[in-house]
């Protein structure tokens, strides 16, 4: 009998609790489920990417991201993880891009690259990463930890800047005027800017990023936090051509 008086003192007093606080409930995190669905084989507008002369450059591979079984944004290329909890993957989406005049029967949408998304797999937030001057279709990004190394354009597209943004940080930590463009100097007539910026690369220890447009100029920033400082032998020397 002692028993089972316990037994129902344990459960009133349980009730009691969960009536009188009821946040107690309320207050356990929802587990957020983050997937990609299946790769699928897509065109994409002769805008969105850089025109390489290869057939199939108009292609891109996208799949979707999945955020409790639902579909959120749909991506393309690899993933890349900044912690354990928080990574970054580019988005993909689709463009209706009918004129005026047709018809909605024939309405015509087209894939195009864009920006890069940040995705949190606690909380299943995805939002998107403002990075300066970055561009959809020239800019080709290098992640290390949180920073994002690549070459931007100018609103204009008339100058290329090498950029080393942080997440959640709209002022970048490294921007570098590289020169200008072909479609400044060269031709009236718009095209896709040819990259006089080749990939960035990464070290660590400490953390330094080299960007090298061609052979005879190349930079490399060791990166403090929110800093970016060019390396004190390419300083010394950047200062003796002045």
């Amino acid at each position: 009998m002692v028993n089972i008086s316990k037994s129902h003192g344990c459960l009133a007093l349980t009730a009691y609790v969960l009536l009188i606080h009821p946040t107690l409930i309320a207050a356990a995190p929802k587990l957020h489920v983050i997937t990609f669905g299946k790769w699928a084989t897509v065109h994409c507008s002769q805008d969105s990417i850089a025109d390489t002369g290869d057939a199939h450059s108009l292609v891109l591979k996208v799949r979707p991201l999945l955020v409790d079984g639902r579909t959120k944004e749909f991506t393309v290329g690899a993933l890349h993880d900044v912690t354990d909890q928080l990574f970054v993957v580019r988005q993909a989406f689709r463009v209706n891009d009918s004129l005026p005049e047709e018809p909605a029967s024939l309405s015509h949408w087209e894939w195009r690259r864009g920006g890069w998304l940040l995705v949190d797999r606690v909380t299943g937030r995805v939002s998107a990463i403002n990075l300066p001057e970055f561009d959809d279709v020239y800019s080709e990004v290098r992640w290390y930890r949180g920073y994002a190394a690549y070459c931007g354009l100018s609103d204009d597209s008339k100058q290329i800047y090498a950029i080393v943004a942080q997440i959640n940080r709209r002022k970048p930590v490294v921007k570098w005027l590289i020169g200008e463009t072909k479609f400044a100097v060269e031709s009236q007539e718009w095209r896709v800017p040819d990259s006089d910026c080749r990939p960035p690369d990464w070290q660590r220890d400490p953390a330094r990023v080299t960007f090298e447009p061609n052979p005879s100029t190349k930079r490399t920033y060791v990166i403090r936090g929110r800093t970016g400082d060019l390396l004190a032998d390419e300083k010394e020397d950047d200062e003796a051509m002045k």
